[in-house]
C-alpha cells in the first residue's frame, strides 16, 4: 500500500512523469486501481460521502513572498531583486511558480481546485504568470488581486473556476490605520460568484495585519480588520435570502484570539481548529499550518457562515472536511530527526529552495 501511495503522490505532484508512463499503460492502472484505493483511505480530498454529491473545493495558502525579480515603483520591494542580498533571479522565481502550479493540481486530483486563495502575492504580474504560464494554464483559472497600501507590495488574491464560481462582483476595501504607530495593511477582497445550480457564494480573502512589535501591542490593528470583515459580512448576509458566506486567509491570528473567537464568531464559525494533516499516514507531528521558533501555529483560517454547516442546506460542508495539505514536497525534516515543518524559500535572507513556510488549508462542500 505505502509503494502505491508513493506513486499516486509522485504522478500528483509531477505531471510531467504521466506523459511518459503513459506508454507503458500506466495510465490506466492509475485511474482504475490506485486512485480509488487512495481515495477509499483518503476521502475527504477524493470522495465525498454520497455517491449523488457533487464536490466544491476551496483551498488557502499564504505563498511566502511570491515576488518577481522587477522592482514595482512605489513599493519596497527591493530585497527580491537579482542584484540584492537575498538574490531572487528568474530561475528561482520559475521554480517558485511551477512548484506551486504543482501543489494545486495535486490539490483537486481529477477535478480543479474550484477556488484558492493566495496571500502574500506581489501584483498582477505574479498571478498572471501562475495562471498562464504553468501547468495551471489549461485549467482555466480567472483570478483577482488586490491592490493594496501595504509597503512591501504585499496583496492577497484569489482563482476561481469560471464554471463552478461565476464571477458577480468583486470589490476591495482597505483598513484604517494610525500613521504614527502601524503601516498600512493588505485590502480586503470581497468575490461574489454564482454556484452551478444558481445560488450565490460569497467569498472574502484576506491577510490581517502582521505581529510586528509583539501580538499584545498589534492586536488593535487585527481587532479593527475583524470588524471591517465582519460587518462587511452582516451587511451582505442581510440582502442575501440565504447567505452562504466563505472566508479565507492568514489571520495572524489563532482560533482562540479574539479577532476570531469575538469579533467574528457570531457571523462566521472557524473551522481551522478541526483541521488534521492529509495525508495523515506518518504526520502526527504536524499541528499547525505555520512553524516558527519550534511551535505550530494555526493562523491561517478557513471560517464559513454558520448555516453552511447545515446538512439540510444545498451547498454545505462539516468541520472533518478541513484538511491540512501536507504533501512531501511542501515538507522537511526538523534537523535530525522525523519530525516535520514546511519546506520554506527562504531561511532569513538565505535561500532555503523551498515552496512556502505555510501549509495550504483545504475545505470541500458538497450541493
Amino acid at each position: 500500500m505505502k509503494t502505491m501511495l508513493s506513486a499516486l503522490r509522485f504522478l500528483l505532484l509531477f505531471p510531467v512523469a504521466r506523459r511518459h508512463l503513459v506508454h507503458l499503460g500506466f495510465l490506466a492502472l492509475f485511474s482504475t486501481w490506485l486512485l480509488p484505493l487512495w481515495g477509499q483511505r483518503h476521502e475527504g480530498l477524493f470522495h465525498t460521502s454520497k455517491a449523488q454529491s457533487a464536490r466544491f473545493r476551496a483551498l488557502e495558502w499564504n505563498v511566502e513572498n511570491l515576488y518577481d525579480t522587477l522592482h514595482d515603483v512605489g513599493f519596497d520591494d527591493r530585497e527580491f531583486l537579482p542584484n540584492a542580498e537575498r538574490r531572487w533571479n528568474t530561475p528561482r522565481y520559475f521554480h517558485k511558480q511551477s512548484s506551486l502550479a504543482k501543489t494545486i493540481l495535486a490539490a483537486g486530483g481529477l477535478q480543479p481546485v474550484d477556488l484558492v486563495a493566495l496571500c502574500e502575492v506581489e501584483n498582477d504580474s505574479v498571478m498572471h504568470f501562475l495562471c498562464r504560464r504553468t501547468r495551471l494554464a489549461r485549467l482555466g483559472y480567472e483570478y483577482l488581486v488586490t491592490h493594496s497600501a501595504d509597503r512591501r507590495g504585499i496583496d492577497v488574491a484569489l482563482l476561481y473556476q469560471p464554471e463552478t464560481f461565476a464571477l458577480l462582483h468583486s470589490e476591495t476595501y482597505r483598513v484604517p490605520y494610525d500613521s504614527l504607530r502601524e503601516r498600512p495593511t493588505r485590502d480586503l477582497l470581497h468575490a461574489a460568484g454564482r454556484l452551478p445550480f444558481g445560488d450565490t457564494l460569497d467569498v472574502f480573502v484576506v491577510h490581517f495585519p502582521s505581529r510586528r512589535g509583539g501580538a499584545t501591542i498589534s492586536e488593535p490593528y487585527r481587532l479593527r480588520a475583524a470588524g471591517i470583515l465582519r460587518h462587511l459580512a452582516d451587511s451582505i448576509a442581510r440582502c442575501r435570502h440565504t447567505p452562504r458566506l466563505l472566508a479565507m486567509g492568514d489571520f495572524n491570528d489563532e482560533p482562540h484570539n479574539a479577532s476570531v473567537s469575538r469579533v467574528l464568531a457570531p457571523t462566521f464559525a472557524e473551522l481551522t481548529s478541526h483541521a488534521t494533516p492529509l495525508p495523515a499516514e506518518g504526520h502526527d507531528d504536524i499541528e499547525g499550518s505555520y512553524y516558527f521558533r519550534g511551535e505550530w501555529s494555526r493562523i491561517d483560517q478557513i471560517l464559513v457562515s454558520p448555516t453552511l454547516l447545515s446538512p439540510t442546506m444545498k451547498f454545505h460542508t462539516t468541520p472533518q472536511s478541513v484538511h491540512l495539505l501536507a504533501f512531501p514536497p511542501l515538507l522537511e525534516t526538523l534537523g535530525r530527526g522525523t519530525l516535520s515543518k514546511p519546506f520554506r524559500t527562504y531561511l532569513g535572507p538565505f535561500y532555503h529552495g523551498g515552496i512556502s513556510d505555510h501549509l495550504p488549508l483545504c475545505i470541500d462542500f458538497s450541493y
